[in-house]
């Protein structure tokens, strides 16, 4: 990657306070006593900033914080160096919890958050615009009462396509259903369930989640379209064709963060101008990183850095 880099704002609309814990066993009924719990600041435009921050890259992340456990969330972000602009929320920050027990497996549990009042939304968009002086990353959850249109809005005040958008429920339903050609994204990022979800179908291999990719695109849904396959990389299309990118097999201690890890780092990549194709390659070796630590944790850069020469590309035919 080269060292300059344009302006990211990360938005994160519905963050939250991650814990993160070990358990020797989960089941009904007792008392279940938690290891001493670890606490990240979370939500997807907060992680997609901290793996950016992680790969040394600059970003201003943008966070709607609330409450006793907003203030901890910010507290956290500052411990991490990270730059922030809060926006004040109109109810607590929520939290999640992901459980490990002594087996391997995970328990990842999400409150929706508060609602938020429609004038709130209002303050919040113009709130975004005005510190948006790059790429804009939108990623993670939109809190309830805000319109399944808000990111539509959000690109057509943005003007140029360079909305990077990683979301879910509503928000992605209305992008996928009803799309407007002077509102693309600049790219739109699913994971594996999303993209079986909306294709209505399982998508079994690259070229089966190619074609459903391809066909977003010429929907104009956005500019690109980027698919995860989980263990098997991620497929990214556009107008121009599609590639896909396969990481090395690595040993798994917990998924949490891959999608923001890549995300961020994908985003970083075409922030310094080393194109898709790189972006794509430096993305998938973050989520590979990023599985291979414990708990709520993302990326590190040694890792990224050493698995990057082991992602190989491969362009998919039409």
């Amino acid at each position: 990657m080269t060292s300059s880099q344009s302006p990211i704002l990360t938005v994160t609309l519905n963050p939250a306070l991650d814990l993160s814990a070990r358990i020797p066993r989960m089941e009904a009924g007792p008392k279940l006593r938690l290891a001493e719990p670890d606490w990240e600041p979370g939500g997807g435009g907060v992680n997609v900033a901290r793996a950016i921050h992680a790969l040394g890259g600059d970003v201003l992340a943008w966070v709607a914080l609330g409450g006793g456990s907003g203030e901890q969330h910010l507290r956290l972000l500052h411990d991490q160096r990270i730059a922030t602009h809060v926006f004040d929320a109109p109810c607590d920050t929520r939290q999640s919890w992901a459980i490990t027990d002594d087996s391997g497996q995970q328990y990842r549990l999400q409150l929706p958050g508060g609602v938020w009042p429609e004038a709130v939304v209002d303050d919040a968009r113009a709130s975004i615009v005005a510190h948006a002086k790059g790429l804009v990353v939108v990623s993670g959850s939109q809190p309830p009462g805000m319109d399944a249109g808000f990111v539509q809005a959000l690109a057509q005040d943005l003007g140029a396509a360079r909305l990077i958008v990683d979301t879910s429920g509503p928000a992605l339903a209305q992008l996928i259903e009803r799309p407007l050609p002077h509102a693309r994204p600049l790219v739109l990022r699913l994971d594996q369930a999303e993209a079986e979800g909306l294709a209505g179908r399982p998508l079994t291999d690259a070229t089966d989640t190619t074609a459903f990719a391809r066909q977003l695109v010429r929907r104009g849904v956005a500019e690109h379209v980027c698919l995860a396959r989980g263990a098997d990389g991620s497929v990214l299309a556009s107008e121009g064709g599609a590639i896909h990118c396969r990481p090395p097999k690595v040993e798994v201690q917990s998924k949490v963060g891959a999608g923001d890890s890549f995300t961020g780092v994908f985003t970083l990549a075409l922030a310094r101008s080393d194109g898709f194709s790189e972006a794509l390659r430096l993305g998938t070796a973050a989520a590979a990183a990023a599985v291979m630590t414990a708990g709520t944790q993302l990326c590190r850069k040694e890792d990224v850095t050493q698995l990057r020469a082991a992602c190989t590309l491969h362009q998919m035919g039409a």
